[in-house]
């Protein structure tokens, strides 16, 4: 028998949504409550039949969905549960932030690495959350602490200071602190940018192989991923107003924010003198970038060559404080596959730590003869090393900034 018939769903004894219609059927169907019903005199049979379900069918679907609600409980207060295991005090940082990169430094964010390189600077133990979760003000990174929140590097480190009285620029002058915080705004609001075009918009490509993403479409959500990030980008510096000017402009003011940077380091350990500082840790999250996540770009070129001091600055803050942070010395220099023998940015044998298989045959490492640092603005003309590992000086100052 051939009739027009339609699909419904039912949740009484007298009301259905119709959901479709079909050419024809031999009798009329339903499993569960999905119903496929003739439009003739037998629809009411139908409503009538489908009404009168078995008690024990009904009781199955409340049971069911009660065991769903409370496994979804569960689930939760034992993860809650175990993130208090895992920080072990109600005292505990924790630092929200965007997951690790498959390569390069330890974040993509300057901002969170500049975070993350404070709470190290100023020895407080903290946890990692790498959950994607925003703020409340839609910020990363932020911290949790004792049902506190602050997001915003600065405010985070404002806080932090409050709450814990942890300092990394009391010994600085007035002056000083004005001039770490005219740094770090240009750093933060200026140079920033020309990075995160750079990284985001002109080396996506690179960018997109770092980004540490799971699963069987994980090829196809980096790239989502990266090209959303890199329109994000270009809207912002737009309405910033340096994404208004070319590549070629933006370039140019990169390197008068780097050439600036290096002057003002100049033969120093750090920005401010012999002590770290807060403006170290933002530099340092700024310059990440250009040392170990832009191969081949003008601000490598930069930093690894002509800007060489900038480069020592950032290896002996990441060996300092980023221990298990381990780089390639090969990675210190820039090589220009034009460049033919020794490069004038070739980097004396400074002992670093490498990936590089410790056995290696005798004669290999034997190749590694020290040279005569390049001149450059981090060139010390007395004969005092730059390249020190810092290591006498910084337990002292470790102690200091603990009392």
């Amino acid at each position: 028998m051939c009739c027009c018939w339609q699909v419904g769903f039912a949740w009484t004894r007298s009301c259905a949504v119709d959901l479709g219609r079909s050419q024809s059927v031999s009798k009329p169907s339903f499993y569960g409550a999905i119903v496929a019903l003739p439009l003739g005199g037998e629809r009411g049979a139908i409503m009538s039949a489908l009404g009168s379900d078995a008690w024990w069918r009904k009781t199955l679907y409340l049971t069911g969905g009660a065991l769903l609600a409370a496994a979804a409980y569960l689930l939760h207060e034992l993860l809650a549960v175990r993130k208090e295991e895992e920080l072990g005090s109600t005292d505990a940082i924790i630092l929200h932030q965007f997951s690790r990169p498959k390569s390069g430094a330890p974040s993509l964010s300057p901002f969170c690495l500049k975070t993350e390189t404070y709470l190290r600077m100023v020895d407080l133990p903290y946890q990692n959350y790498f959950d994607g979760k925003l703020s409340p003000q839609g910020k990363m990174p932020w911290i949790e602490y004792n049902q506190e929140h602050a997001c915003g590097s600065d405010f985070i480190i404002d806080f932090l200071e409050e709450r814990l009285g942890v300092s990394l620029n009391e010994s600085l002058t007035p002056q000083e602190k004005a001039v770490s915080r005219a740094v770090s705004k240009m750093v933060e609001e200026h140079f920033y940018w020309t990075v995160a075009y750079c990284q985001w918009v002109d080396n996506l490509e690179e960018t997109q192989k770092m980004l540490s993403v799971s699963g069987p479409l994980s090829e196809l959500l980096k790239w989502i991923l990266s090209h959303v990030t890199g329109g994000i980008v270009k809207r912002e510096m737009y309405g910033h107003g340096m994404g208004r000017f070319s590549k070629e402009q933006v370039d140019a003011m990169m390197e008068k924010d780097m050439r600036t940077l290096a002057t003002l380091l100049g033969n120093k350990k750090y920005l401010m003198g012999s002590k770290i500082s807060t403006v170290d840790a933002t530099v340092f999250g700024h310059l990440a970038p250009a040392m170990w996540t832009l191969p081949g770009t003008r601000p490598e070129q930069l930093i690894k060559g002509e800007l060489i001091n900038l480069a020592m600055y950032c290896e002996r803050i990441r060996r300092r404080f980023w221990p298990e942070w381990f780089v390639d010395l090969e990675d210190l220099r820039y090589a220009d596959a034009s460049e033919c023998g020794a490069s004038a940015s070739e980097l004396p044998d400074l002992g670093l730590y490498s990936r590089t298989d410790t056995s290696q045959d005798d004669d290999t490492r034997s190749t590694r003869t020290a040279h005569t640092p390049p001149v450059s603005p981090g060139s010390d003309p007395t004969g005092v090393s730059l390249y020190d590992s810092d290591m006498d000086t910084e337990c002292s100052e470790m102690e200091s900034l603990k009392c």
